[in-house]
């Protein structure tokens, strides 16, 4: 799914082409398009697509940016969802994987006491007091998406696969800004289905409920590119299989993130450019809304 793109070589020289017959992409060959830069007027697919203040851009034309000798034709280059375009599209996802290593660490150079102290449950007694998000430590909402099981060390080398493997490309199609708060509310989403669904005294942990949140924004940004579906569907399907497959697994977080990673997907690739910063970060909001609504409806239940 997540395939390196091959090195700029411009258009290729074909010969002789049918009036029907169009141009691949100069980075996917595989794929015609009849959209071509506004700077170097290479063939450039839906992907590849850079939004200038004409037209689009290709990414290599975006990467050398206005100081190599030509005319700008863009004043602010943008991804497909509007954000801006980054020197190195995968910072955010390194950051990210960075951040989730470090806790690890942390959990396995400190103990119990550490994961515990920020994990997340409901209500518990733990360490001589009752603790959990319904005491108010609603920290644990955000920070078990930090931390997996120290005891299990291909829980976090299979959750760090995927964010690499999915993140990646989609922090490139949407921005930094907009993957940031894909991913921090898709986690909240499946934090807070878990607290409402799961017994309070459960502790979940573990960055998938945000990464599920991935999968389907991707699959929504797949459709809105209109590229075959099979292969995220299938790898929705497996990861599915194995979410209600195995019983210490928490599915709860799994469809949480799923439900919002979609939810707030489509309105980043699908919000009208005249309106989309007020479409995109209202969804987001929206979202974030219903999960402070789920987390105060969950408490009032457990005190």
């Amino acid at each position: 799914m997540n395939q390196p793109p091959g090195s700029p070589q411009g258009p290729r020289n074909q010969g002789p082409r049918d009036a029907d017959d169009l141009p691949g992409c100069y980075r996917h060959p595989d794929r015609e398009t009849g959209v071509r830069c506004t700077r170097c007027e290479r063939p450039i697919c839906p992907e590849c697509m850079v939004s200038a203040s004409v037209g689009f851009q290709c990414p290599a034309c975006v990467r050398e940016g206005s100081g190599t000798g030509h005319p700008p034709t863009a004043t602010q280059p943008r991804t497909l969802a509007g954000g801006t375009v980054a020197r190195d599209p995968r910072l955010v996802t390194k950051v990210l994987i960075g951040l989730n290593l470090a806790f690890y660490l942390v959990q396995l150079a400190v103990g119990d006491a550490f994961t515990d102290r920020f994990l997340l449950f409901g209500r518990a007694f733990l360490s001589g007091e009752i603790q959990g998000v319904a005491e108010g430590q609603w920290y644990r909402m955000l920070t078990s998406m930090f931390l997996h099981d120290p005891d299990n060390p291909m829980h976090i080398i299979f959750n760090m696969l995927g964010l690499w493997w999915v993140g990646g490309p989609l922090e490139a199609a949407l921005g930094r800004a907009r993957y940031v708060a894909l991913y921090l509310i898709s986690g909240l989403a499946g934090s807070a289905l878990c607290y409402l669904l799961a017994a309070p005294g459960q502790p979940t942990l573990g960055a998938s409920g945000a990464i599920f949140g991935l999968f389907g924004a991707t699959a929504v940004l797949m459709r809105r590119l209109n590229y075959d579906m099979r292969p995220v569907i299938a790898l929705l399907v497996i990861n599915l299989i194995f979410t209600f497959g195995w019983s210490n697994i928490a599915w709860q977080a799994h469809i949480g993130g799923l439900v919002a990673g979609v939810l707030v997907g489509y309105a980043m690739v699908h919000a009208p450019r005249e309106r989309r910063n007020l479409v995109q970060y209202g969804v987001c909001a929206l979202v974030l809304v219903a999960v402070v609504v789920t987390t105060l409806i969950r408490t009032t239940q457990l005190t």
